[in-house]
């Protein structure tokens, strides 16, 4: 499909090419929806939590959301597999759409949790389709621009989506927040689907119904094992987290390519890398401004900032591995990016202690960012270039499955951990000092996994 697009209009030397500009435009626009709607739930959940109540759900909020996020995942990527990505596109369109506009009006925080359910449904769709589509309708000395693109759709949204949810929040409420997001995906179907429905099914897996089935059972698994980690009674939480892992870990075994989950050299190491980048993550930026509004005592609005911090830097450090990537140094480039985020976290901690000023939340989350940014893309990229002809769906949907699976597990952690030891003064402190030290835990682990991601790219690639 590469050469077909190449060979329909000579003048692709960009994203923004006559051919590709309309598929572009449609794809940073689901990005900024997406990443609005990522950064603003973020940003006002202090405000959803006092309004609503249960604070011991707040993890859940995060968590019911990519859950439903990797069954999406994986329903889009047979989809696109099977018949091309202009019919995933659409239903992801529509679920996320509808979503957006139910979380506008919950009336309690269950209910919000379900129309995130909804939410994490139809993104899962959005996000596999996005990869789809640069592997197969971007000629390959496009797409680390495209993909550096996608991460610059971030820069909108981290320039004015957290604080401006911030003000929304404080001015008319949280709720137009979800509300005014719903139009923007529609705008992106719109403009995407004419260039996505030529696109042709690949090499459609044999087991695809069963991918799906097994991929509702791991997000049933993974539910489970995480409300075992809320419970304080032993007998429940083994109650929980036994039949938790026995659905889960086989589950996430047969999803996985072969060796994910002992990081065996090549794409199970990069995706295994993925996976803990993103438990890291959002174990610590959904926390972020619980922890400086509830425990350093900023605003809303400043807290609101720091998030914006990190979208500026994480889009610096996705066009930086734009300019790194024909150097070809994949795993160099991964490691770098983790131990400047490895970094980054580590600051937030000691953030977390009142001798350190809060107003520099901003600088040391933005650290973080840079690392995120260079080694995401740098990943991201190495599994596209690894993928076999054709199933570059089932590998966007690994990617992505491990992406959202990760970041579900970051979140429910630190609910988790709030559930448990509370959060009422120095307890809520407490909670968050163990949640971001266990993050950086993970982050170190997976300095350790990237050992496997390949060295250089891949020689198929090189000189296009």
């Amino acid at each position: 499909m590469r050469d077909e697009v190449t060979t329909r209009d000579g003048r692709i030397d960009g994203p923004f090419s006559p051919a590709l500009r309309p598929l572009t435009i449609g794809l940073l626009l689901n990005v900024l929806g997406y990443a609005f709607e990522a950064l603003a739930v973020s940003a006002v959940m202090p405000a959803i939590s006092a309004d609503l109540g249960r604070p011991d759900l707040y993890g859940w909020v995060f968590s019911a959301y990519l859950l439903a996020n990797l069954v999406g995942i994986i329903v889009a990527g047979l989809d696109a597999d099977t018949h091309g990505p202009s019919r995933p596109l659409l239903w992801g369109v529509i679920i996320f759409s509808s979503g957006l506009i139910l979380g506008g009006f919950a009336p309690s925080m269950p209910a919000l949790i379900a129309a995130r359910v909804l939410q994490g449904f139809g993104g899962g769709g959005l996000g596999a389709i996005a990869y789809v589509a640069v592997s197969r309708a971007y000629p390959d000395s496009v797409r680390p621009r495209m993909l550096a693109l996608l991460s610059t759709g971030w820069v909108i949204p981290g320039l004015v989506g957290p604080g401006l949810a911030g003000l929304i929040a404080e001015a008319v409420g949280w709720r137009w927040v979800f509300l005014a997001l719903a139009p923007i995906p529609l705008i992106a179907l719109v403009l995407a689907t004419p260039q996505l429905r030529p696109i042709p099914g690949g090499i459609a897996p044999e087991d695809g119904k069963r991918r799906v089935l097994t991929a509702f059972t791991l997000a049933a698994g993974a539910g489970l094992f995480l409300a075992a980690l809320g419970q304080k009674d032993p007998v429940r939480a083994l109650a929980l987290g036994v039949p938790g892992l026995a659905l889960g870990l086989p589950s996430l075994r047969r999803l996985m390519p072969p060796g994910t989950l002992r990081a065996a050299p090549g794409l199970p190491a990069t995706i295994a890398t993925m996976g803990l980048i993103n438990v890291a993550l959002v174990g610590v930026d959904a926390f972020i401004p619980l922890a400086l509004v509830e425990v350093r005592g900023t605003s809303l609005v400043f807290a609101s900032l720091t998030l914006t911090a990190i979208s500026l830097s994480w889009t610096t450090g996705a066009w930086l591995q734009a300019r790194l990537a024909p150097s070809g140094k994949r795993r160099a480039l991964a490691r770098s990016g983790l131990a400047v985020m490895l970094l980054g976290v580590l600051l937030m901690t000691a953030l977390l202690q009142p001798r350190i000023d809060p107003h520099f939340a901003p600088v040391f989350w933005a650290i973080a960012g840079l690392g995120i940014g260079l080694a995401f893309a740098t990943l991201t990229l190495s599994v596209l270039e690894t993928a076999a002809p054709g199933q570059e769906g089932a590998a966007s949907a690994s990617l992505q499955l491990a992406n959202q699976l990760g970041s579900g597990i970051g979140a429910g952690v630190g609910g988790a951990f709030i559930a448990l030891v509370g959060h009422e003064g120095g307890l809520l402190q407490r909670a968050l000092t163990i949640q971001f030290l266990c993050m950086a835990a993970v982050l170190a682990l997976a300095l350790i996994t990237a050992g496997g991601v390949p060295v250089r790219q891949a020689s198929s690639s090189v000189g296009d």
